[in-house]
C-alpha cells in the first residue's frame, strides 16, 4: 500500500549481511533485526564457519544477542575451502542448518585467506550442491595481481563464472553484491534467456556511490568496500537493474561493520555499515527512479522466491519524514556494561552519516532508529 507519505511493505529480508561475532555482533545485530525478518549470514569469521556444529553454535550466539521481543531468523551459510567435505554440506543442508554455501576466492576480501584457490578443487562439492539444490553464493572477483582492481568482477565472470555454469548447469547461483554493467548484462540476459537458476544481490551503497566517493576531499576509507565502487556508468546500470522489476535482482545489503580502528588504520578494512538505514537508502533510489511501486518486490519477494522460502506475513512501514543520519548510533547506557561490549570509540560509522534521508522506518508506531 502506498500514499504520498506512507509506504507499507511486506517485511523484507536481507540476503547478504555480516553480523560478525562477540561484542560487534551484539552492537550491530539490532540494526538488521529491527527491519529484516531473515538474513543470510556470512560465514567469514575467524576461524570461518566450515562445519555444521560451528554453524549451529554461531546461530545460537546470534539468537542470544537478539533484543528481547524482536523476531528475526538468521540463515546460516558454510564457508567453502579447498578441503571442505561434501558430506558435511549435504548433512547441514538436509538438517536445515545451512541455507547456502559461500564461495570466497582465496584472499579476495575480508577474512577470505582460507577460501577456494581453484574451483576445480571443489568439483565434488559443487556436484553435491547441484544434486541437493543448495544455493552457491559467490564473491565474484579474480585475485590475479595483474588484473586491475576495477576489472576483477568482469574478469571473474568471463574466466570463472561462465565455465563454472557450463560444468554445473543445474547449480543455483547468486552472484553477490554486483558492481558492474557487465554483471548486470550477464544476469539479465541469462534470466531473459530462460535461465532462472542465477540471480544477483545489489547493495544500497553501490546504488548511491561511484568511485569518486573514495577520493572526495582526500582518501575516504569509509567508502572503501570490496568489490570496490566503480565508475558512474556502472552505478547507473545497477540502479536500472534494481528498479527494473526483474526477479533476478534482489536486496542484499552486504552491511559489513568494522571497528573504527580498523577503518582508520594505514590499511583500512573493506566494508560499509549500512544496516541501520538500509531500507530507507533503497527507498531513496527507487523514488528517484519513479519506481517506489517496485520496492516491495525487490526487497521482500524476489529473494524468498529464489531461495524457495515463504514470503513474510508481517509488514513494515516507511514514513516520509526527514531523517538526519548521525555518525554513529550507540546503545543505551544500561546496555554498555560488561567485558563483551564494544567501546564507543570503536563503533562503526553509519552509511549516509551527515546526510538527511527522506524516509524513516516506523517501528511500533515510532519512526527513526530504535
Amino acid at each position: 500500500m502506498t500514499s504520498s507519505d506512507r509506504l507499507v511493505l511486506r517485511r523484507p529480508d536481507d540476503w547478504h549481511v555480516h553480523l560478525r561475532d562477540g561484542a560487534m555482533l551484539k552492537a550491530v545485530l539490532p540494526a538488521t533485526a529491527r527491519t529484516f525478518a531473515r538474513a543470510i549470514v556470512m560465514p567469514n569469521l575467524r576461524p570461518p564457519v566450515t562445519s555444521v556444529d560451528e554453524a549451529v553454535a554461531y546461530r545460537a550466539r546470534i539468537l542470544a544477542a537478539l533484543p528481547e521481543g524482536v523476531s528475526f531468523q538468521p540463515l546460516m551459510t558454510a564457508y567453502l575451502t579447498d578441503a571442505i567435505d561434501p558430506g558435511e554440506l549435504d548433512r547441514g543442508f538436509r538438517e536445515g542448518v545451512f541455507s547456502a554455501a559461500k564461495l570466497y576466492p582465496a584472499n579476495a576480501t575480508t577474512n577470505s585467506a582460507a577460501g577456494v584457490s581453484d574451483l576445480y578443487n571443489i568439483s565434488a562439492v559443487l556436484e553435491c550442491m547441484e544434486a541437493i539444490d543448495m544455493p552457491l553464493l559467490i564473491h565474484g572477483e579474480v585475485t590475479d595481481p595483474d588484473v586491475d582492481v576495477f576489472d576483477r568482477e568482469a574478469q571473474f565472470i568471463e574466466r570463472h563464472l561462465k565455465p563454472l555454469r557450463e560444468r554445473h548447469p543445474r547449480l543455483r547461483i547468486i552472484l553477490e553484491h554486483i558492481t558492474t554493467e557487465e554483471a548486470v548484462i550477464y544476469i539479465r540476459e541469462s534470466y531473459q534467456g530462460g535461465d532462472q537458476r542465477i540471480a544477483a544481490t545489489i547493495t544500497p551503497h553501490h546504488l548511491h556511490l561511484n568511485r569518486n566517493a573514495m577520493f572526495l576531499g582526500g582518501l575516504r576509507s569509509d567508502f572503501y568496500c570490496l568489490p570496490v565502487v566503480k565508475r558512474e556508468c556502472h552505478r547507473r546500470a545497477l540502479v536500472q537493474a534494481a528498479t527494473s522489476g526483474l526477479p533476478c535482482f534482489f536486496l542484499g545489503t552486504d552491511s559489513a561493520p568494522h571497528p573504527r580502528s580498523g577503518k582508520d588504520s594505514a590499511c583500512g578494512c573493506a566494508g560499509i555499515f549500512n544496516a541501520f538505514h538500509a531500507l530507507e537508502s533503497y527507498a531513496t533510489v527507487f523514488e528517484q527512479e519513479g519506481a517506489l511501486d517496485r520496492l516491495e518486490s525487490f526487497a521482500s519477494e524476489y529473494g524468498p522466491h529464489f531461495y524457495g522460502l515463504p514470503l513474510n506475513a508481517d509488514t513494515v512501514t516507511l514514513v516520509r519524514r526527514d531523517q538526519p543520519i548521525p555518525s554513529r548510533l550507540l546503545p543505551p547506557q544500561s546496555a554498555r556494561v560488561g567485558d563483551d561490549t564494544l567501546p564507543e570509540s570503536e563503533w562503526p560509522l553509519l552509511f549516509h552519516a551527515g546526510e538527511t534521508l527522506a524516509w524513516c522506518v516506523e517501528i511500533n508506531g515510532h519512526s527513526g532508529p530504535n
